[in-house]
């Protein structure tokens, strides 16, 4: 066990795009140590694995670029990754204010000599699914997690990697940056703040079982599609459909898979409009031939983004739908789908054949399922909605949240839920 040195240090849970535009933030502000606490072996989150984000339709290793550049030109050592790393317990400081923290970090079997030269990923024989492309396609036991990762090295797969039987990547790595014996590890920490920026998930629209996902394999979700579309995805950026390989023309695209009904996700999660207008257009890009068609109940452009829908709406070959697609089957000579579709605004009920469907999944934060992992002491509040959102946060103790752990956000926004975690932090520790 081993106890940083951070009297006064924050916390962050999480550390995609919220959780690090909030550490740069406060570092920028004011000299103060903050610690990220990282699941996975690199930070950046799920924006990362889009393949642009709206509106400006830029690719997201662009802003991350800048958030790295921002992170190694801040004060030497205030800002500290633990990746790998999940939080195991947290107990009110007996001298004082704050926090006192227990943080478990696996085994770190790549260090920093890595020069992701891939020698040791072209000797490993096992192969693990791809998490990073949604398990679309494998990567190796021993992987270099994404294009823009950060920490820049690659990563082991302990679920995969045969230690005993098989060093390959180890007696291959000409730089000494691979140990398999290396151990876990538990960090104690002492903080004055926590910040939750725990994420999203997209929810599991296996669940709405008269839309197909899991039953056709040409149903997918809207981040499957992100991946299909990104040059570094599975398919080299060419948006074709999982059961042969085809280009697609013929897209649908369903709105509130799950989303605005009372038995799954009784809210709207904000962005699901926006994610289907750009992956239209995405579609129309790379093949202009193409005709997707977008079902919707209402559409949701708040702001500025009605600049957006209607750059969409210019396009005369993107259709829009008013209509709930009730029911997909498949033709199992072609492969395609038929859907049945309530018609809002005739009344008509229409049988519509299409090549593949995107389910436009709704946001489901992690933060209720990523507490229930730690120890938390029982006067410690962290208030969390019927809906597992943070709604408030607990200013006199030090207790904030920031991104999709509050509510569903966009990426834009999601920067501004993490300035003012930021600004709250350092409001209350010029109170302390």
């Amino acid at each position: 066990m081993s106890e940083l040195n951070n009297e006064n240090a924050v916390l962050i849970i999480g550390g995609g795009h919220s959780g690090v535009s909030a550490a740069l933030e406060i570092t920028e502000a004011v000299d103060k140590k903050v610690y990220i606490v990282e699941k996975k072996s690199y930070i950046g989150g799920r924006v990362l694995q889009m393949y642009k984000y709206f509106p400006k339709l830029c690719p997201p290793f662009c802003g991350f670029e800048i958030n790295t550049k921002r992170i190694k030109s801040s004060t030497e050592g205030n800002i500290n990754f633990l990746v790998s790393s999940s939080v195991e317990e947290i107990t009110k400081s007996k001298e004082g204010s704050g926090y006192k923290l227990k943080i478990k970090q696996k085994p770190q079997y790549i260090n920093d000599n890595c020069t992701v030269c891939g020698e040791c990923a072209k000797v490993c024989p096992e192969e693990r699914p791809n998490d990073f492309n949604y398990g679309m396609d494998n990567t190796k036991a021993i992987f270099m997690p994404a294009i823009s990762s950060f920490p820049l090295k690659y990563s082991v797969d302990d679920k995969y990697c045969k230690f005993s039987a098989c060093k390959k990547c180890e007696e291959a790595c000409r730089y000494s940056a691979i140990n398999l014996e290396a151990k876990e590890s538990i960090i104690e920490l002492k903080v004055s703040d926590i910040i939750f920026a725990t994420g999203w998930k997209p929810y599991e629209v296996e669940k709405l079982e008269n839309l197909g996902y899991g039953k056709y394999k040409n149903v997918i979700t809207n981040v499957k599609m992100e991946r299909l579309a990104a040059e570094n995805g599975p398919t080299g950026g060419k948006i074709l459909r999982p059961s042969d390989g085809k280009e697609v023309k013929n897209v649908a695209f369903i709105q509130c898979a799950g989303s605005r009904n009372e038995n799954h996700l009784p809210y709207c999660s904000a962005i699901c409009c926006m994610a289907s207008l750009k992956q239209a257009m995405y579609l129309r890009e790379k093949n202009p031939e193409s005709s997707p068609v977008i079902f919707y109940i209402d559409l949701r452009t708040p702001g500025r983004y009605e600049n957006f829908l209607n750059k969409a709406q210019s396009d005369e070959k993107i259709k829009f739908n008013k209509g709930i697609v009730g029911k997909i089957s498949e033709d199992h000579e072609t492969g395609d789908l038929l859907l049945d579709v309530e018609d809002m605004l005739s009344g008509k009920k229409n049988k519509v054949r299409v090549e593949m469907v995107v389910l436009a999944s709704g946001m489901t934060s992690n933060i209720k399922d990523d507490i229930k992992e730690i120890k938390i002491d029982e006067d410690i509040k962290i208030d969390i909605d019927e809906n597992g959102f943070i709604f408030n946060d607990n200013f006199n103790e030090g207790i904030f949240s920031a991104g999709v752990a509050r509510f569903p956000l966009d990426v834009y926004m999601s920067g501004q839920s993490a300035a003012s975690a930021a600004l709250s932090v350092i409001q209350h520790n010029a109170k302390l």
